[in-house]
């Protein structure tokens, strides 16, 4: 070891400090070993066996290099360390210092003890040990009494645990526990020990299992106690760990014993086969006819699961605010946090749990409904079955917010497939009825409204969370309550009401015509004196705006001064539809049951229910309406967008093949599928007698239910468009602004055949032919076929009185068929005077004349204003007398008449004040304008 002196000397020796730290890192890593290593024997055995001085000399060398460095950084470190040493003896010197004064004064107290054990005697020391004693027996005695109170425990917790005061016997048992410790130096309190903790197992068994029956049957009290107990036992966050398990278990067990007990009952033996079987091959048992009881029971009992979990966390909620409030008046933080993070625990337990359950129950319900095929079903059991799934989904939303995903895509599949199949059929119904239709009136009260029909109760009814579209009792709450809220203190929202019957029954249909038989006698009375009151009007006449029979305030001028065209005075202003119409109106709800059960199909069932209007309208058109030679008229009978409409369904809709080509595509085939066959006319409707003025009761009856339909459509559009999707809106939208307003255009082509018939217009251009035009003085009196035109209208004003007395004629209706009649007779008048060969100015003057007595006749058989095509004779009249400059430029701006007609007038007026060469001029521009036409 270096002295004081050497250290001193080796730190004054200069150095540099990194080649010593190279020489120590040098060193080897065995001389930095335990201290038991030998260096001289190691050294000695590194030696080679033949020794070189030199060398030995230079590695010795070098290991005292080695050596002085090391000696250096160690005089270094301690000459460092020299102050912590001295204060650090100080310190020593200090110490022995106290030891030694210690030592004095415990001399000095063993020799004052000695003192004060020779002055105290034998009978005091023996008193004291006596009373010591007694003391201890005292305290014996007490200990005795409690190990025999913890003895008889176990008495009363088994009967606390029978009254289920789980939070009283945990207590109880804690305390035994904790007293017993007390006591554990006591070998029978070793027993009593582990009695009391197999005592507190069996507890939190009977804990758990009184846990299980929260899921079934929610009772506070009894989920207070568990509570209680498991806060006793600091196993809040296991406790609501094992109630999730429980909840599931319980969901699973009941939706087996629930199937399980139906398909047993179907079977109708006491086999367990079924028992052993999976959930989901069970559910293929299930008969149909226990099929939609099985699926509401398993419904009312996940329900009672589902609301279990809800009132679960109704009552967390609850008491969760009270703890906060309690906790805020005390002052143990520690306590504070350890309830706040058990309490943010839970309630993220609770709330992840409510997405789990519903989804448990989706799978369970989802795999019952694949388990049958519901295309089986018929379409009202369908509908039910889908009104109770659409429930479960509403309780679903209500519960956690999900959409029901997972059962809507099982759904929807079915759905679609079960009405794609069931529409079709109804199709091909609804051709059976078209073709088979003799368009009778059907007799429905002036007051009917399609919400009085069975089939759209739901949209008359407040849209209630509890109840079915179809089944919902009106509501004046204007609150919505949900399920849980309604429902959570007893009953369930898929009871089924099998006797249920709806409080009002379909009063919709009239007798003969009248609203009741007080109606009917009213309308008989009244008018018996009035004899130049129509007969009919005597009998038949309602108050059309009202539909209640007269009053004796109403006279006869009244009756007069009624509009010559409404022939509905006679009729009730009842709507005028057939059975076909109601069957379509029926169906229509139906679909829009379905619809508002199932929102995700609504374009689907949108869709089809377009197809329905579709045919109806096309029916329509080809029974009374097709005619290829209306449009040759150029009347635009037809409007372009009603003729687009016609052209789509017949492409979309209609099939025309009458047999299946065999050599068709697979495609094609699936594209026939789709379309129905083009309907025809029932051989009993009779539209060529001219005494029906052409089967005008079977068109008025057909076209106009044909408008009380597409009006209906206009009334449901609001609820259509709320349920269509925002992305199928456009569709929604086309199908009313092409489709649905277009039915009242097809008023025109139907009525124009009637018109076209109903007046001989022939006859009327062989009278015309006989009369001379070219007379030389001016006539007083008409010709000969204006009376008999007159006699015409007059005849056809007869008949179509005839005809409204089988059926109401809307004044929409008698107004067309007048202007289609007019406008034919006035064009068949143009005609005539364009076959006049030669004419005079008094000849012109003559035509005026008879065009003018026939509108006077006229306007007193009919009301429209302005007369129809007036102006188209006036003007055609009155060209004869234009210029041969004013002629050609008239000629120009007047191309609604037809060639023939333009060359006649001018061909007329050669010779009176057009020459040759200015008829050729005129000629030329009538050829430049039919040109284009050709």
């Amino acid at each position: 070891m270096l002295t004081l002196e050497e250290f001193r000397e080796l730190r004054e020796q200069p150095s540099d400090p990194q080649a010593e730290q190279e020489l120590i890192n040098s060193i080897e890593q065995v001389y930095f070993s335990a201290d038991s290593f030998d260096i001289v024997k190691y050294e000695l055995e590194k030696l080679p066996p033949v020794l070189n001085l030199q060398e030995l000399e230079e590695y010795r060398d070098k290991l005292k290099q080695q050596q002085a460095a090391v000696s250096k950084k160690v005089a270094d470190l301690i000459l460092e360390k020299q102050p912590a040493y001295v204060k650090e003896l100080e310190r020593v010197t200090s110490l022995q210092t106290g030891l030694q004064l210690a030592a004095v004064i415990c001399t000095n107290g063993r020799r004052h003890l000695n003192i004060a054990k020779e002055g105290f005697t034998q009978a005091s020391l023996g008193l004291l040990a006596n009373q010591r004693k007694r003391q201890l027996l005292i305290g014996l005695l007490k200990s005795l009494r409690t190990i025999k109170t913890l003895q008889r425990t176990d008495v009363r917790l088994s009967e606390m645990l029978e009254e289920e005061d789980y939070p009283g016997a945990i207590q109880l048992c804690l305390e035994c526990q904790k007293a017993a410790s007390t006591f554990k130096h006591y070998s029978c309190i070793s027993e009593l020990n582990s009695k009391l903790q197999d005592t507190l197992e069996q507890i939190e068994e009977q804990l758990d299992v009184a846990l299980s029956k929260i899921c079934k049957n929610f009772d506070i009290n009894h989920y207070t106690k568990v509570q209680q107990a498991y806060r006793l036992l600091g196993k809040t966050q296991t406790a609501m760990d094992q109630l999730h398990m429980h909840f599931t278990q319980a969901i699973h067990n009941t939706v087996f014993q629930v199937v399980l007990g139906y398909v047993e009952l179907c079977a109708g033996n006491t086999d367990t086969k079924f028992q052993k079987l999976q959930y989901k091959d069970l559910c293929t048992h299930v008969t149909p006819d226990s099929y939609i009881p099985c699926l509401a029971d398993l419904c009312k009992a996940l329900w009672e699961v589902m609301l279990s979990y809800y009132r679960t966390m109704e009552w967390h909620e609850k008491h969760d605010n009270e703890d906060s409030a309690s906790a805020s008046e005390g002052s143990n933080m520690i306590g504070t946090e350890e309830t706040n993070f058990d309490r943010g625990y839970i309630k993220k337990k609770l709330e992840h749990g409510l997405s789990r359950i519903w989804q448990d129950v989706q799978l369970k319900v989802k795999t019952y409904l694949l388990g049958t095929d519901l295309s089986i079903f018929k379409y009202d059991d369908f509908i039910f079955v889908l009104d109770i799934i659409s429930r479960l989904m509403q309780v679903g939303e209500e519960f956690c917010g999900s959409k029901s995903e997972v059962l809507q895509e099982s759904i929807r599949k079915q759905s679609v497939n079960y009405f794609k199949n069931y529409h079709r059929t109804r199709l091909d119904e609804l051709r059976m009825f078209l073709e088979n239709e003799t368009w009778e009136l059907c007799p429905v009260k002036s007051n009917f409204s399609i919400l009085q029909l069975h089939e759209f109760k739901f949209m008359e009814q407040s849209r209630s969370p509890s109840v079915s579209p179809s089944k919902q009792p009106v509501s004046n709450s204007s609150k919505a309550v949900t399920l849980f809220e309604q429902y959570c203190s007893g009953g369930n929202p898929f009871e089924i009401q099998a006797n249920h019957k709806d409080e009002e029954t379909e009063d919709v249909l009239a007798s003969n015509g009248y609203e009741s038989d007080e109606q009917e006698k009213s309308a008989y009375q009244e008018y018996d004196s009035d004899s130049d009151v129509p007969e009919e009007l005597k009998r038949d006449y309602v108050d059309e705006q009202t539909g209640d029979a007269p009053v004796k305030s109403v006279s006869r001028e009244t009756l007069k001064s009624r509009k010559k065209s409404d022939y509905s005075l006679n009729k009730v202003n009842a709507p005028i539809l057939t059975n076909t119409t109601l069957n379509v109106i029926r169906l229509v709800g139906k679909y829009m049951q379905m619809m508002n059960i199932l929102k995700p199909i609504a374009f689907d069932v949108i869709h089809f229910m377009s197809q329905l209007f579709d045919y109806y309208l096309y029916a329509i058109y080809t029974f009374f309406g097709r005619n290829d030679s209306l449009e040759s008229t150029g009347l635009g009978l037809s409007s372009s967008r009603l003729r687009t409409t016609l052209n789509r369904i017949q492409e979309s809709l209609i099939d025309l093949e009458v047999s299946a080509d065999p050599t068709a595509t697979l495609t094609a085939a699936e594209e026939r599928k789709e379309k129905v066959p083009s309907p025809h006319l029932s051989h009993l409707v009779v539209l060529t007698s001219g005494d029906t003025l052409y089967g005008l009761a079977e068109r008025v009856v057909a076209t106009e239910s044909l408008v009380f339909l597409a009006e209906q459509f206009e009334f449901l559009q609001p609820h259509l468009d709320a349920v269509m999707p925002a992305v199928k809106k456009p569709f929604l939208q086309q199908f009313y602004s092409q489709t649905v307003s277009t039915a009242s255009e097809l008023r025109k082509p139907i009525y124009w055949i009637v018109a076209g018939k109903a007046i001989d217009y022939e006859q009327m251009l062989l009278l015309m032919a006989n009369v001379k035009w070219d007379v030389k003085e001016i006539m007083s009196q008409h010709n000969v076929y204006v009376d008999a035109l007159l006699k015409e209208f007059e005849q056809f004003n007869r008949r179509l009185n005839e005809v409204s007395k089988r059926v109401r004629i809307p004044l929409p209706v008698s107004n067309i068929l007048w202007e289609h009649c007019i406008r034919l007779a006035n064009r068949t008048i143009v005609e005539g005077y364009a076959n006049v060969k030669k004419c005079s100015n008094e000849g012109r003057a003559l035509m005026q004349l008879d065009f003018q007595q026939f509108l006077m006749k006229l306007e007193k058989l009919t009301d429209i204003r302005p007369i129809p095509d007036k102006e188209f004779v006036e003007t055609y009249i009155k060209a004869y007398y234009l210029t041969e400059n004013d002629m050609e430029r008239w000629i120009k701006e007047h191309r609604e008449y037809s060639t023939k007609q333009l060359t006649n007038l001018v061909n007329v007026c050669l010779g009176s004040h057009i020459n040759k060469k200015a008829r050729q001029k005129l000629l030329a521009a009538i050829d430049d304008i039919d040109r284009p036409k050709r």
